[in-house]
């Protein structure tokens, strides 16, 4: 029989989570977030894989997304985009399956050095802290090398759960 976790603030199982461990309503999540959210739609987001309190999604290289013609990289905006959603899946995915909004409160980048020319970007997450009402979240972008990082992030999210 394969080990539930229960989705509980600040306490996460070992990793790497296993996909089937991971609850169908947090899968279902991802994929929403990463393929219908208005935004995410429009800058051709995929989701790459979530686990609990973890995400990654890439943002493949598309013309109309090169922030200079000259150089064609994507535009830092977009990257900005794919971290600040990238952080929120995985803050998603450690909240757990009961209903609750979210913002973002806190966002800093450190940008690296520009995207690969025609190279689009991955970014990965991990909510390292949730209390019941913040969630603390790291990322890394790349494109070619996941050693040689693009930019990184360090986001903070509010966490709101109906009252009961």
């Amino acid at each position: 029989m394969p080990r539930r976790w229960r989705l509980t603030p600040g306490r996460f199982p070992p990793y790497p989570a296993r996909m089937s461990e991971v609850p169908e309503a947090i899968r279902q999540m991802a994929e929403h977030m990463a393929a219908t959210v208005p935004q995410a739609a429009s800058l051709g987001f995929r989701l790459v894989s979530v686990d609990v309190a973890r995400g990654s999604i890439e943002v493949p290289w598309r013309e109309d997304l090169v922030g200079d013609p000259d150089t064609q990289v994507i535009a830092g905006g977009v990257v900005t985009s794919l971290l600040d959603h990238t952080c929120g899946l995985a803050m998603s995915a450690a909240a757990g399956t009961q209903p609750f909004s979210t913002a973002t409160l806190d966002l800093r980048i450190d940008y690296m050095r520009p995207a690969a020319p025609r190279t689009g970007v991955i970014a990965e997450a991990h909510c390292y802290k949730l209390t019941r009402t913040i969630g603390f979240v790291r990322a890394e972008a790349w494109d070619v090398d996941r050693t040689d990082l693009v930019a990184t992030a360090q986001a903070a999210f509010v966490l709101n759960r109906p009252r009961t």
